[in-house]
């Protein structure tokens, strides 16, 4: 089978659909390939900042995000040994501190929007294998598995939106930096006790930081800071003494706690670590999100910094058509402001790391 298209996108986390999405409402023919079989499965990273927001209602697709489900954080608190001894509130006219998008409803909401389009094409369950290369030497299309069987999408420009492990990134032979932190997170997600405002909650266990996210439909995600490659050593320990200091430091998690997380099973491990691509377009290819900058989980910036990729990309491809810059030259010329902003942002996480001890230095 083969498909022609002006764009061939890999990946439809919110990066790739928020792209998909903008291009095809400018009649740029693209194909959206996505290697799972549906939207709704468990992502870490779902929080909306000022910028990720400004983004959805600059396209107008902020409305039916909402409609399907959100929630703003009234406050950021700063706990030690079971009591609050610092809080933040959002600074007016911002109504929140952040805002916990459930990745499912997000990325409906985009794809709702895009699917109304003639210019939009999705395929689900299709798994990219090779790229494509023509006599010049120039990426043309991508090789791909769709349900099982070959499948051929032949494109002007190749987007690899494919996340950290980016096989559009691998096979275009563009090179990675990776910087280890010094860190894992387990992740574990519980009901929200009666009562729980919507907040995020900070606390120091043990010298590693442990945060409490919550979450749109009456659930809390724990984030807990590990040293990097401790797990499986961890693992060998008791179970118990762990889930201790974690009530210690918020008492009133007691309950779903002990209902909810009874053995290292019920944690998840995310392997923790930034990087960098020196360039994020190649020969027909262009890196966006974690494809191009994986970030860290501090600071929540992932999302949000994967959809001002596809925002800023949409007016630059949308240029090079117009302009008949067959090569994509165009791509180029947000590369230099780009980086720049990802690398202060890099810089913050890696300080706000340092950094957080320091929070609690006069209640330890």
């Amino acid at each position: 089978m083969m498909v022609k298209s002006d764009v061939c996108i890999v990946g439809s986390g919110p990066g790739g659909a928020v792209l998909a999405y903008l291009l095809a409402k400018q009649d740029i023919s693209v194909v959206l390939l996505e290697r799972h079989s549906e939207v709704a499965r468990e992502f870490r990273g779902e929080f909306l900042n000022e910028e990720g927001e400004g983004i959805l209602k600059k396209h107008g697709l902020f409305e039916s995000v909402e409609r399907l489900g959100l929630l703003r954080m009234e406050q950021i608190e700063y706990w030690h040994d079971g009591q609050m001894f610092k809080r933040i509130f959002p600074e007016l006219p911002v109504d929140h501190v952040g805002i916990h998008v459930p990745q499912n409803h997000l990325l409906t909401a985009i794809l709702n929007e895009a699917e109304k389009l003639d210019s939009f094409q999705l395929m689900m369950n299709t798994r990219v294998t090779d790229l494509i290369q023509n006599e010049m030497g120039r990426f043309s299309g991508v090789k791909a598995r769709k349900d099982g069987n070959e499948l051929e999408v032949h494109s002007s420009l190749i987007i690899g939106a494919d996340g950290r492990f980016s096989m559009v990134r691998k096979k275009a032979g563009i090179p990675v930096v990776i910087k280890n932190h010094g860190y894992d997170l387990l992740w574990a997600k519980i009901p929200a006790p009666e009562g729980w405002k919507p907040s995020i909650k900070m606390a120091l266990v043990n010298d590693s930081q442990v945060a409490l996210f919550t979450q749109a439909g009456g659930f809390i995600q724990i984030g807990w800071n590990i040293e990097h490659g401790s797990f499986p050593h961890l693992r060998k320990q008791p179970f118990e003494p762990f889930i201790e200091d974690l009530l210690i430091a918020f008492p009133e998690l007691k309950k779903v706690v002990c209902e909810n997380i009874r053995s290292w099973n019920d944690f998840i491990l995310l392997d923790v670590y930034s990087s960098y691509c020196e360039t994020w377009t190649k020969d027909g290819v262009a890196l966006l999100g974690d494809a191009a900058h994986t970030m860290t989980p501090t600071g929540a910036f992932g999302l949000n910094c994967a959809m001002k990729d596809a925002d800023i990309l949409a007016d630059l491809i949308k240029g090079c058509i117009m302009w008949e810059d067959t090569g994509f030259l165009g791509l180029k010329i947000a590369e230099p402001e780009r980086k720049a902003e990802i690398e202060r942002l890099q810089a913050m996480q890696v300080d706000k790391e340092i950094s957080f001890a320091a929070q609690f230095a006069a209640n330890v």
